[in-house]
């Protein structure tokens, strides 16, 4: 009798959607505002400098899904590349990790907006969220990919409310004075932001690990990857031109519900509706990065380069079901452990470390197979400039920031 294996239940506009929200869930709703804590006035710049970065490294992953559709991707890329088992086992893990610190970043970030609403413990909205979604992400990708689906409505409808709200806020004598770097930041202060916000555009990535339930994967998955974050960084910079026209960088840096004080300023309507749409923000990433972690641990599996338990798959809800039990139960964990903004820097130190990597593999694959057709191609600069730019992040993180 065979495995059950992942069932194809994802189209263009279910996989699109999944990334937008996680990208949006991700960022935005719950770090703007401490981006501009090290940023001030340059919270802009510090935002299109980690766009670019990760824009890069969203093109490679467009060609390198389109080549291997599989889940686990990333160990997969890996290993077509250098061939080292060892290689591909870490970075998969780190991948979790990265995952894992997000999901817990963001539950957090869940608290937080909740707490504007309702006074509710951290700990106890936090823990509870993630329990809750990994018995959501345990029934099926059908179900969890729709679920998600609605949030990302949700959280684009309460991005484009701000930016209404704030269209006469906006002009473009402080768009062009804002990518001046501020004296009194430095571009210290701008490539830390740059650092921090990265996390907000994190989310693509986390795509190519579904591939295996996503319907005609060659061509779906890049250009799902190319529309997400699009859509993604076009809302990011009109609610970030929004926010530092009408609340000062400082007030921006103490909220625990950014979005929510940008909207008072800007509206008679009650700012608990951004609230409450922060929540479905950070519901929405959370559960994508429960999925996400679960399903790199299933590819693993499946790989034979780790226990063969985290390759099992429920037989009726054709999930890789002791792979997001532990995923969850190793969130929790990390909820309870760190701070929000550390779990963010955690984050992005790792995901960048893994962008390298991504783009020297697809220098090297494009190096060796030059003839292979490929639904997606892209030219070899870009994973040139994609592993230049993530190097110079970690480089700079590591050894030059105070």
């Amino acid at each position: 009798m065979s495995k059950p294996k992942l069932k194809r239940n994802l189209s263009l506009t279910l996989v699109t959607l999944y990334g937008l929200g996680n990208i949006l869930g991700a960022g935005i709703y719950v770090l703007v505002g401490k981006v501009a804590g090290y940023s001030g006035e340059n919270t802009i710049l510090a935002f299109l400098i980690a766009m670019v970065i990760a824009g890069l490294t969203a093109f490679s992953y467009m060609e390198l899904s389109s080549r291997y559709p599989q889940s686990a991707s990333v160990s997969v890329y890996l290993h077509k590349a250098f061939g080292v088992k060892l290689l591909s086992i870490i970075i998969g893990l780190a991948l979790v990790l990265g995952g894992v610190a997000s999901a817990a970043a963001l539950s957090k970030g869940f608290a937080g907006y909740l707490n504007d609403i309702h006074p509710v413990p951290e700990l106890f909205a936090s823990v509870g969220l993630l329990i809750f979604l990994g018995l959501i992400a345990a029934k099926g990708i059908g179900e969890s990919a729709k679920f998600a689906a609605i949030f990302t409505i949700v959280e684009v409808g309460g991005l484009l409310m701000i930016i209404w709200a704030g269209r006469s806020q906006v002009n473009i004598t402080e768009f062009a004075s804002s990518l001046s770097i501020d004296p009194a930041i430095g571009v210290s202060g701008v490539l830390l932001g740059a650092f921090l916000a990265f996390y907000a555009f994190i989310g693509f990535e986390d795509m190519v690990n579904v591939v295996e339930e996503v319907k005609k994967p060659r061509i779906t998955m890049p250009l799902a990857i190319l529309l997400s974050l699009t859509a993604a960084t076009v809302l990011y910079l009109l609610v970030v031109l929004v926010s530092m026209a009408v609340v000062n960088p400082a007030q921006l840096a103490q909220s625990d519900a950014p979005l929510s004080l940008v909207f008072s300023k800007l509206s008679s309507i009650n700012p608990l509706y951004i609230s409450a749409i922060g929540v479905a923000a950070a519901v929405n990433g959370v559960l994508v990065q429960i999925i996400m972690g679960s399903r790199i641990l299933y590819g693993l599996s499946r790989q034979g380069w780790i226990h063969k338990g985290f390759a099992t798959v429920h037989v009726v809800h054709r999930t890789p079901i002791i792979a997001t039990a532990v995923v969850t139960a190793a969130m929790v964990a990390a909820t309870m452990l760190l701070g929000l903004v550390s779990l963010a820097k955690v984050t992005s130190f790792l995901i960048l470390t893994v962008f390298t990597l991504v783009n020297i593999s697809l220098i090297v694959i494009k190096q060796r197979d030059k003839s292979s057709k490929v639904a997606v191609r892209v030219p070899v600069a870009i994973p040139i400039l994609g592993a230049l730019s993530c190097i110079g992040m970690v480089a700079y993180q590591t050894f030059g920031s105070p």
